[in-house]
This record gives structure tokens, sequence and C-alpha cells, in this order.
């Protein structure tokens, strides 16, 4: 009787660390952007540039926000665009590296994409809507993403966000790729939340929150990433919970 009760207890006690354990685990967030995650600082002239110290990020900002219990895997590539082939670099085009980034870095509890400023180059000749349908192509794959190498994780929950609009002056070496870009900026919020609706994902207009402040007229300030940082800290935690 003793030797039951005891093994009984020790089952409980295994039990209750593991339930523990899995309690402990951090909630896992892939950031998927371009050089606006990445981290470009704004200068005169645009390029060569640097990039800003990790801690003068958004996501380092949104990461602080958060505090324990999070982990945040950033993926910020500057050039990047939702699904658009660029002609000048075949790297850039973001639903061709989303699954191995998703792949690799599972399990996720949550997927952030923050994309479409690229995607609003004049060379590009790419509608708001057309911008809007790529980065739903996007929410897309990462509902098809469970199994694709054999795990049976849940499937990640989406936060799609809409970059601010592009200032009205831009850097005049980058004036030419970006001619028209901020009237499709000022649309992408629009379509996006219909987007995400259409998807049962989430949205936030990043738009709501910071002004596009850096000199180059399309990057951000270290004040701005932290307002952004800590804006998308914010939804996370309606998301996903603290």
């Amino acid at each position: 009787m003793r030797r039951e009760t005891l093994a009984a207890l020790l089952l409980s006690a295994a039990l209750a660390t593991a339930v523990h354990a899995q309690e402990a685990e951090p909630k896992r967030i892939l950031v998927f952007g371009d050089s606006l995650t990445w981290g470009w600082t704004p200068s005169e002239p645009i390029v060569p540039t640097t990039r800003h110290p990790e801690a003068d990020r958004w996501t380092s900002a949104m990461a602080r926000a958060l505090g324990d219990g999070y982990e945040i895997v950033v993926e910020g590539l500057s050039g990047r665009t939702t699904n658009a082939d660029d002609p000048n670099d075949s790297k850039l085009k973001g639903d061709d590296y989303l699954p191995a980034a998703l792949a690799s870095h599972e399990p996720l509890d949550l997927v952030i994409v923050m994309l479409g400023t690229n995607d609003t180059k004049a060379y590009l000749d790419r509608t708001p809507l057309e911008i809007g349908l790529g980065a739903g192509q996007l929410i897309n794959m990462v509902h098809e993403s469970p199994g694709w190498d054999l795990t049976d994780y849940p499937t990640p929950t989406v936060l799609l966000i809409s970059p601010p609009p592009l200032a009205e002056a831009i850097d005049p070496a980058a004036a030419a790729d970006f001619e028209g870009a901020r009237e499709k900026t000022l649309a992408l919020p629009e379509v996006y939340g219909a987007i995400a609706a259409a998807a049962g994902e989430n949205f936030f207009d990043a738009g709501t929150v910071i002004e596009t402040d850096g000199v180059d007229g399309i990057h951000f300030t270290a004040a701005t990433n932290a307002t952004l940082g800590e804006a998308v800290a914010a939804e996370v935690e309606r998301i996903i919970g603290p």
C-alpha cells in the first residue's frame, strides 16, 4: 500500500513538473520584414547606410516591452517584397524565403509580417490590391506550414502590419524608384485590413502610431522604432496573451 502511495505521489510530481515546464516555455514570435525590420539607419545620401544598433530596432523595443516569456526571432532583409520578383535582386522575393524561415524557427506561436514598402516601387508596377494579395499569399503560407518538416506543431497565428506611409520627400537617389509610391502606401492599410480579415487573422496599421521620420523619407529614427515596438508589443499581448 505504501509503495502504491509513493508511486502515485512520484507520478503526480512528475506530471506537475512536466506541466510546469510546458507552461514555462516562452512564446515564440517570428518577425518577417524588410529594411524597416532589419534596422536601416536613415541618412543623406541614402546609401551607403549603417544599421541601427540592435537595441534601437523596433523588434528589440517590442521584446523589452513584452518582457520574459517571449522569444523573438527576426528575419529582416533590406529590399524584401511580399511576392514580387525584383529584377535587381533575386533573393528579395518574400514568398520564396518564408517557407524556410517558418521551418527553421518552429515551433512558432505568432508570425508578424510587415512588408509592402518595396512592392510600391515604380518599376514593379503593382497596385495596392496586388500588394495586399501578395501579403495574403504569405498568410496562406503560414496556414499551410504545419507538417512541412514532419512535425505536428500547431499553426501559428499571424499579425499583418501595414507599414506607415512614405514621406512626401524621398531621398533623390531613391526618388525615381519610389515615384508614386506614397499614394500606394496610403492605400495599404485598408487593403491589408481586408486581406487579414478575410484570412481570419490580425491586422495593425503602423501609421496610426508612427510616421516615416527618417531624412531619406523611407526609414525610421531610433525614437520611432521604439514607439512602434511598444505599440506592436501591446498587439502581441492582445493576440497571444501576456
